[in-house]
């Protein structure tokens, strides 16, 4: 049985979430402002992470960047040593960018500042409370993977 959420619930649950969305971003960056790393640059370091090394092509396309924009994130993200670029070992032609450690130590500090300000903004919620928002956000992303595979 399909349940039909009504489109004023949908409206008020998209405006909170994007609220919420916009409160944190904007607590990342003010986080940010005391690394030498810009809010695209971190997402592009968050990227290859998650993924491992990669091209210029394939970080522009996971971004929403246009390729020359990412060329120049990657050159200011060189020159800070927080990425590398390596010729594929297969096919010389490929040069693939690297994650250096200086990036990945950024990353998980800065990462850890967000979750001590997520763990300040938890405080006072219930231990079922948070449960209940940690199921059903991970409800949530697993719907939104799913319906993006499937227009794939």
């Amino acid at each position: 049985m399909k349940n039909e959420v009504n489109m004023e619930t949908v409206a008020t649950i998209e405006k909170d979430l994007r609220f919420v969305s916009g409160l944190i971003k904007q607590k990342g960056r003010e986080i940010l402002n005391h690394f030498p790393v810009t809010p695209p640059q971190f997402v592009a370091m968050q990227w290859l992470l998650e993924e491992g090394s990669m091209t210029i092509g394939e970080l522009s396309k996971k971004m929403y960047l246009a390729f020359s924009t990412t060329t120049d994130l990657i050159a200011r993200m060189e020159k800070n040593n927080l990425v590398k670029r390596v010729r594929d070992e297969r096919d010389r032609r490929v040069v693939r960018v690297h994650l250096l450690d200086e990036g990945i130590r950024i990353i998980d500090e800065v990462i850890k500042k967000r979750q001590t300000y997520l763990q300040e903004i938890l405080h006072g919620f219930s231990d079922e409370e948070i449960r209940t928002l940690q199921s059903n956000l991970r409800k949530l992303h697993d719907n939104m993977k799913l319906k993006k595979e499937q227009k794939k």
